[in-house]
């Protein structure tokens, strides 16, 4: 198999290259990897939304294309995204290479509460048994994350490695420039902070004690609730 690594990274949901998936949580849109018995693929079975093992640690098929040269066998030619650090890389599977599913698991968790840099989660109906992360899990993600809120958790090898906040969450305006009298029919925007401290544009009309909703992909207002 040859193979390429890229230093680009994808969005957050939920990571850098060589740093853990952040946003990931974020920019991620959420799959349901379902726990079962892990499997051998052939190389034209490593097709999008697959989750294989490379070095040891599970990667998601983006993308892959099968062709032929000449009169050479064919190849599939993969774009591959790491569970674990965000970080992409190509790879080329030869008609004679093969590749192990990973075994990954979605758990449902509920954040309970973040100090020191460390956060801490539970099963939603299991308050006692904590689970802490650490912060360059959570990434850009914690600035949306309010107590209670429920999240989805990716599990490799029974250790949390992403966690995805909703791509949409419901926040209450703490601080809001003053709206000027006259200027809210003119279509402007303003910039307010919220209740977890993410920082957010909304139209003039937005106040503080508002509750909002915003797309946690794209960090943006979405409406007012």
């Amino acid at each position: 198999m040859e193979k390429r690594v890229h230093s680009t990274s994808s969005n957050a949901t939920l990571g850098q290259a060589h740093q853990p998936a952040h946003t990931v949580g974020c920019a991620i849109p959420i799959i349901n990897y379902n726990t079962a018995t892990m499997a051998t693929l052939n190389y034209n079975e490593i097709t999008p939304k697959r989750i294989i093992e490379q070095n040891g640690e599970p990667y998601e098929v983006l993308s892959s294309w099968v062709f032929q040269k000449q009169k050479r066998k064919p190849v599939n030619q993969v774009k591959l995204r790491s569970l674990k650090t965000g970080s992409m890389m190509e790879a080329t599977f030869h008609a004679n290479e093969k590749a192990e599913e990973a075994e990954v698991e979605q758990r449902t968790m509920k954040f309970i509460f973040s100090r020191n840099g460390q956060w801490w989660f539970c099963p939603p109906n299991a308050p006692a048994d904590r689970q802490e992360v650490d912060s360059n899990i959570i990434g850009d993600a914690a600035k949306f994350l309010k107590e209670n809120t429920e999240v989805q958790t990716l599990w490799y090898d029974e250790k949390l490695i992403q966690v995805r906040i909703p791509v949409k969450v419901e926040l209450k305006v703490t601080e809001a420039p003053p709206s000027v009298k006259g200027n809210t029919a003119q279509g402007g925007v303003k910039q307010v902070t919220l209740e977890t401290g993410a920082v957010v544009v909304t139209p003039l009309f937005i106040e503080v004690g508002d509750v909002i909703r915003v797309n946690t992909e794209s960090n943006s207002y979405v409406e007012r609730v």
